[in-house]
Order: structure tokens, then C-alpha cells, then sequence
């Protein structure tokens, strides 16, 4: 699992191994550990030459020290921004022979010699700004960001700078990173949806500096997987596996009632029980004759997909009665799509609402009196808004996306963010597929944290292994589910 930790948490840790450590050790751990990574990138694409951008801060230094070093492999030429600097890195770049361009900090435009040395940079080290920045950039910093060529490897010193560091704010002004170095700790701005889009490819160096206690967001990866999914033992039934209900699909769209409950028989429920309407009855027969069609025990429901509930036919009517009954009941429920709008507030039972940024948008409209909401602006604001839709809802929220967020009503708990899967899963049907895979894994037993946050990570495998790199369709999704499965679980079984 990455964890990663806000940025007064991150500072106190730091400070904390600073203080054990001589005056400027700290610094150069980073600065040693940013140069071997650089030197690396430069070996594989035969560099030639780096530029190295340092602004004011820790960030500056540690990317002076880093160039100091450079110097011995390859050119190196620094571009101070204004006149605040780390002095001592500062000084052991240019003792090491790398020449210094300074440029003021509110001159946007750039002199000729700046824009030369970064039009033939193979290489471009973001020091900039670190932490302590605020996002958005502006004058000479914004200049630089703006001039770097297509060409050049960009590699960031802990993160973009012009990046929010806390991955909230969008991004209006950033440096775009091929690459980005960190130091022991990871930090939001790495993984959550509005900023990770400029982070690039994420390497995590070891400087010793220690994980504080609460991690802000966590991110699954592979080797949670055998912690967390049910896998059954020789003891285990049909209905100690997890008895799911589904009331999905119409005479509209039988085919999400296909996709919701294939997804979960492949996903390994111990039994699928559909509730829908003739038609949809039997197409879901048909592709799954292991369903049981009917009303009866669950220990779960999933609730929603491919009902329209703007329509008032009889079998509209009767699927909306259902949902309602199931959200009425004490039972676990998995809340997509059309049932979605049936939610009004909080219900006492574990409740997963799993919303794209419409949903969500339609749902804040309707929750939050006096105000109306726009897709655009969650996509700008993912976080912001679904920890809003937690609050009001008392859910767990899943917003799904190219990266997708978990966000529990519980505000200790450390938001889940999965980027698992190609852009090839933006398909008609894969919310459907997502839907009865997390469904299982709630009738399992596990937290609607836990399912929202292993099924987006296996459902994006999934899509991997149903055609890697091409296009896949939602059910070929659902029958790699077993099969992707299998191989993390024995992955990590080898591991050990």
C-alpha cells in the first residue's frame, strides 16, 4: 500500500530526524539520492545535458547539491529564479563549474540565454518550489513551466512545483513532470486525482525520515490484494461466501442487469439473487444460469444499474419499490446509477454510493438546497466534492474516474485513490461491472472502504488482462475477474 501524508505531518517527521542529524545532513541525503536518480534518466536517453531550476527553498538545495554532483557525468547549467536562494547548494554548484543564469521572479518573459540553455536541455530538474508553495504559478516560474521543450525529460524535486501539495486544488499553473522524486514519504499531492495528472511516473527514495502515525490518502496496490480478498475456506458455503441481491436493469436496458450479475458470479459470490423484470429475467438467465431470480435472504444488495427512474412504467415502478425497500432495510447496500437519485440522506446501514462526477453533481444539486452543481466542477474538485456527498449522504462515496476516488463519511479514515486501469475501460457498461464486483465483496463482509477500494483496483487489472493495451468491452472485463484474480493472489503467495 502507498501512504500518504499531509504536509504538516510530513514537516513534523522531518523536523523530527533534522534534529538528530548535523546541519544540513537531511539535505543532502535527498540531494544524493535526486542525483542518482537523475544520473540514471540521463544514462538511458544518452543526455547530454541537464538544466537544473531552483527557486528559494529546501527544494532549490537539495536540487543544487544534486547538480553539483551532475557536474561530474555531464554539463549542467542553473536558473535561479529571483534572489532568494539556498546559498551553501548554490555555492557548491557553481564551485563544481555549473554556470549560473538568474532571471527576476516576476519577469514572465525569459532572457535569450535562459531559453537557449532550456531549448537544448535533454534534462530539466523542477526545484523550484516544494512543499511550502502555494499552487499556481506565476511570473518567471510560470515562464519556465511554460518553455520547457516537448523534448526534454522533466524530472521534479518532491513534486511540481505550482502543484497544490495537499492534491486539491486544480491545477491552473504547473510544471508537468515526466518524474517525480520524493523522500521517504509520499504526499497527497502525488496521488489524488486533481494533481497526479502532472506527477508523472512517482519514485519514492528512502532518507530516513520515518511514517507518522495517520496516513491522508492511502492507494492499494497488488500486494494488498491477499489481505483483503474473501477467499473461502474448506468450511465455507454458498451462503457464508455472501448471498448478493441485484435489482438492476429494465425493459430499457436489460443488458446492465447482464453485466452487474455476471460481474459478480466472476468476482465469487456465493450466490446471486436478481430481482428485475421479465425480460431482463431472462437475458440474466441465460448468461448466468447460476442466478436465482426472486426476492429472498441476502446479506447484501446492489442497487440501481440500468434503471431509468424517469420513467413511470410498471416495471420502473416496481424495480424503484425495490430499491426502496432495500435501502430501508439494515442491510449493506452498493448504490449506483438510477438509484442514486433515491437517496435523500443518511440511512444507519454500511451504504456505497458509486456516482460519476454527474451523478455526483446531480446528487449535490438535489441534497444541497439553493445550489446547483456542474459535472465540471467536480472533475475540477473530485475530493472536495465527494467528501461533501460522504457528509451529507453519511455513505462512503466512490467517484469514478480515470482515477477513482473512495472517500468514507468517517473523516479519519485516510481517502482510497485506485488509477488501475487503461483509458480503454471509458466503455459503456464498466460502471455496471464495477457494480456487481464491489457487490460481492461487500456480501463478503468487507467495509464499503475496503470493497470500493479493491474492487476499482481489481476491475482496472481486469480490463488489463481482458486485452492488454487495446480496446476491451465491459462483460470481456468481467470474465477476466477470476482470472485476474488468480494471478494476484498467486503472485503474492510466490512472493512469500
Amino acid at each position: 500500500m502507498i501512504r500518504a501524508y499531509s504536509v504538516p505531518a510530513v514537516r513534523a517527521a522531518e523536523a523530527e530526524v533534522r534534529a538528530g542529524l548535523e546541519p544540513g545532513a537531511l539535505m543532502r541525503r535527498a540531494a544524493d539520492a535526486l542525483a542518482v536518480v537523475v544520473l540514471a534518466r540521463a544514462r538511458e536517453r544518452a543526455a547530454r545535458s541537464v538544466v537544473v531550476l531552483v527557486g528559494p527553498g529546501d527544494n532549490g538545495g537539495d536540487a543544487l547539491y544534486a547538480a553539483a554532483q551532475l557536474t561530474e557525468h555531464l554539463p549542467v547549467v542553473v536558473v535561479q529564479v529571483g534572489d532568494a536562494v539556498h546559498e551553501a547548494g548554490l555555492r557548491a554548484a557553481t564551485e563544481a563549474g555549473a554556470p549560473r543564469l538568474r532571471v527576476a521572479r516576476t519577469r514572465r518573459a525569459l532572457t535569450q540565454p535562459v531559453r537557449q540553455a532550456l531549448q537544448e536541455a535533454d534534462i530539466v530538474v523542477d526545484g523550484l518550489l516544494g512543499i511550502g508553495g502555494r499552487p499556481g504559478l506565476a511570473g518567471a516560474m510560470l515562464g519556465l513551466a511554460e518553455s520547457v521543450p516537448d523534448t526534454a525529460l522533466v524530472i521534479a524535486v518532491d513534486l511540481p512545483s505550482g502543484a497544490d501539495p495537499e492534491g486539491v486544488a486544480p491545477v491552473t499553473g504547473s510544471v508537468r513532470a515526466a518524474e517525480t522524486v520524493t523522500f521517504s514519504l509520499a504526499k497527497p499531492v502525488h496521488i489524488l486525482p486533481a494533481t497526479r495528472g502532472v506527477v508523472g511516473r512517482l519514485t519514492i527514495v528512502d532518507i530516513g525520515v520515518p511514517a507518522p502515525a495517520a496516513a491522508t490518502v492511502e492507494q492499494l496496490t497488488a500486494s494488498d490484494v491477499a489481505d483483503l480478498w474473501p477467499v473461502p475456506g474448506p468450511g465455507d458455503d454458498k451462503y457464508s461466501r455472501g448471498v448478493l441481491g441485484v435489482v438492476a436493469g429494465s425493459s430499457r436496458y436489460p443488458g446492465a442487469a447482464v453485466l452487474t450479475v455476471s460481474a459478480a458470479v466472476e468476482s465469487g459470490a456465493g450466490m446471486i439473487r436478481y430481482v428485475g423484470p421479465d425480460v431482463a429475467t431472462q437475458q440474466v438467465l441465460g448468461a448466468v444460469p447460476e442466478a436465482v431470480p426472486g426476492q429472498g435472504q441476502v446479506q447484501a444488495w446492489v442497487l440501481g444499474p440500468g434503471i431509468p427512474t424517469d420513467e413511470t412504467t410498471s416495471d420502473v415502478r416496481r424495480q424503484v419499490e425495490a430499491c426502496r425497500s432495500a435501502l430501508a432495510s439494515d442491510l449493506p447496500c452498493v448504490v449506483d446509477a438510477g438509484a442514486l437519485d433515491l437517496i435523500e440522506g443518511p440511512r444507519e446501514a454500511p451504504t456505497l454510493l458509486t456516482p460519476h462526477a454527474g451523478e455526483l453533481a446531480r446528487m449535490l444539486s438535489r441534497l444541497e438546497e439553493g445550489r446547483v452543481f456542474h459535472r465540471n466542477q467536480i472533475s475540477a474538485a473530485p475530493l472536495v466534492h465527494a467528501r461533501r456527498l460522504a457528509e451529507l449522504t453519511g455513505a462512503t462515496v466512490l467517484l469514478k474516474g480515470s482515477t477513482t476516488l473512495v472517500v468514507s463519511p468517517d473523516t479519519v479514515e485516510p481517502v482510497r485513490c485506485q488509477a488501475d486501469a487503461p483509458a480503454w475501460l471509458a466503455t459503456a457498461g464498466a460502471g455496471d461491472v464495477l457494480a456487481g464486483l464491489v457487490g460481492a465483496l461487500v456480501a463478503a463482509g468487507l467495509t464499503p472502504l475496503d470493497a470500493g477500494s479493491l474492487g476499482a483496483l481489481v476491475h482496472g487489472r481486469a480490463a488489463h488482462h481482458a486485452n492488454p493495451s487495446g480496446p476491451v468491452r465491459a462483460l470481456g472485463v468481467a470474465r477476466a475477474v477470476p482470472g485476474t484474480v488468480a494471478t494476484l493472489l498467486s503472485t503474492e503467495r510466490q512472493v512469500h
